[in-house]
């Protein structure tokens, strides 16, 4: 049986926050990608209820078919989290791999997506969407916790709150611009008008 004293403890947390200071840029490029997730999310879910319509969703069935997000949210985020702290990789580390997976499998789905022509495997897709989003958002959060020092965890989630923001922001903003670009008006063979393809392209840049 193995006795815990105060000493011990004490070695143990300051063995644990023994993690180098990052200079400012290092924290705003480290959670840059906050801005890519959220551009994906803001994005997903104002240009998904017009695909949706256009491929053959009736108004009524706009709120059974958004539930994607909030159950995913539910399922996929406190699981993969719960998996990635018990996951370690000698090259990629705990997080990168479930980052890397959710970033690829949105990459594919956002591709295809807008191609679609019928309604029930446009709901795949954004089923698929927002499984990858989730996969990756849970892990690099828990990323920053991983990397910084106690001290400067305050600055390193509020800069994550303020690209998330923005994110959201810009991908509101890019809809409505691009619904104004007249070259983008027409349709494709399957209804779908060509900015709706620009916007998905854009989040999968």
């Amino acid at each position: 049986m193995t006795t815990t004293t105060s000493e011990s403890v004490s070695t143990d947390a300051e063995r644990v926050d023994r993690k180098p200071l990052m200079t400012g840029s290092a924290i705003l490029m480290m959670n840059l990608g906050f801005f890519g997730v959220q551009f994906s999310f803001g994005l997903t879910q104002s240009a998904v209820n017009p695909l949706f319509l256009l491929i053959g969703a009736k108004p009524d069935q706009l709120p059974i078919l958004n539930l994607a997000g909030p159950v995913t949210g539910l399922i996929i985020q406190p699981l993969i989290g719960a998996i990635s702290d018990r996951t370690w990789s000698p090259r990629w580390g705990r997080r990168r791999p479930f980052v890397t997976a959710g970033a690829i499998l949105c990459s594919i789905i956002l591709f295809l997506f807008p191609f679609v022509g019928v309604l029930w495997l446009g709901v795949i897709c954004f089923w698929l969407l927002d499984a990858g989003n989730n996969t990756s958002m849970e892990p690099y959060r828990a990323f920053i916790s991983d990397r910084l020092p106690r001290s400067q965890l305050a600055r390193g989630f509020l800069t994550q709150s303020m690209f998330t923001g923005a994110g959201a922001v810009l991908a509101n903003i890019s809809l409505f611009v691009l619904q104004k670009v007249s070259a983008l008006e027409k349709t494709a063979g399957n209804g779908v008008p060509y900015w709706m393809y620009v916007c998905f392209m854009m989040r999968n840049a």
